[in-house]
């Protein structure tokens, strides 16, 4: 298997930073992934993944800061059925 890029020591100088390498069967599948934690921490995304000869996935890596508060998504309320007079 090649070698990954080092991580650089910038990117984990404190606690709550993280490198996530990810390996995926396509590009779409890697970048949705992405997508998800970008959805909920501070995110340095990769623009685009990468391809290794002879290996069978796409690789792309991202940059997150667990120190951001979790993104609070609004959730719509439940539809509440109203009793029915008879």
């Amino acid at each position: 298997m090649p070698s990954r890029d080092p991580i650089n020591e910038a990117h984990v100088s404190e606690p709550g930073l993280v490198v996530v390498d990810v390996a995926a069967a396509d590009d779409a599948t890697a970048l949705a992934f992405q997508q998800l934690l970008a959805d909920r921490w501070a995110t340095a995304p990769a623009q685009h993944t990468t391809r290794d000869a002879g290996e069978p996935s796409v690789r792309l890596r991202c940059y997150l800061d667990l120190r951001q508060p979790l993104a609070r998504k609004r959730v719509a309320p439940r539809a509440r059925c109203a009793p029915t007079s008879s």
